[in-house]
């Protein structure tokens, strides 16, 4: 054989290594899409959580600046009632 071919051969060869790599191997295009998809999945969950802390923040706010915040709580979640109030509860038939 002569060194031209046995070049075009190796030449080759190491274009299919690398091709190879692109598609299958380590840093390939799938494992590129692959890290994309888990990028804006992870945007998403951080946007999601952004929205939350604001939503904590702004009642973290409102407990520190007065008593209304409290109060609101206190009456919905423990169910309490003010000097004088009477309180009803209403369930429905099943």
């Amino acid at each position: 054989m002569s060194a031209m071919k046995v070049l075009a051969i190796v030449f080759l060869l190491v274009c299919c290594a690398l091709q190879g790599r692109l598609w299958h191997g380590a840093g390939s295009l799938a494992e590129l899409n692959d890290l994309h998809d888990q990028i804006a999945r992870q945007q998403l969950e951080n946007d999601r959580l952004r929205e939350r802390n604001a939503l904590l923040q702004t009642d973290v706010q409102d407990l520190k600046s007065g008593l209304d915040g409290i109060e609101e709580r206190a009456r919905h979640e423990l169910g309490l009632v003010k000097k004088g109030e009477i309180f009803y509860r209403i369930v429905k038939e099943s």
